[in-house]
């Protein structure tokens, strides 16, 4: 199956999950997952939270950002994977002030 993220509507979440300015995200969602292609405008964030029933992996493809991952940081860059397992919270912050954070994720869910 290709999933072909060009085709996807791009759905604008303002402050999502308490996070600062916009995340845009093209989302194929089937029940069992999420798999995304998302971005986040210059010095936008998506907030800190808990993955209680799933888990994510966020594989930067470009820009440069960090995760706050429990009590961590983890800086990110292009070529960075970010795994945050169920039970751990993170959030996501674009650090730049001129460029898109774009990144690949996939949340699955575990029953």
């Amino acid at each position: 199956m290709i999933i072909d993220f060009d085709k996807i509507e791009t759905t604008i979440i303002p402050n999502f999950r308490g996070g600062e300015k916009n995340f845009a995200a093209n989302m194929f969602v089937d029940g069992n997952n999420k798999i995304m292609m998302g971005r986040l405008e210059p010095s936008a964030s998506i907030g800190m939270h808990t993955h209680d029933t799933n888990s994510e992996i966020i594989y930067i493809i470009s820009g440069e950002g960090k995760c706050l991952y429990d009590d961590d940081v983890d800086y990110l860059k292009a070529g960075s994977c970010h795994y945050c397992p169920m039970g751990h919270r993170h959030s996501l912050i674009n650090t730049s002030d001129a460029e898109d954070l774009v990144f690949f994720a996939v949340v699955p869910e575990h029953k």
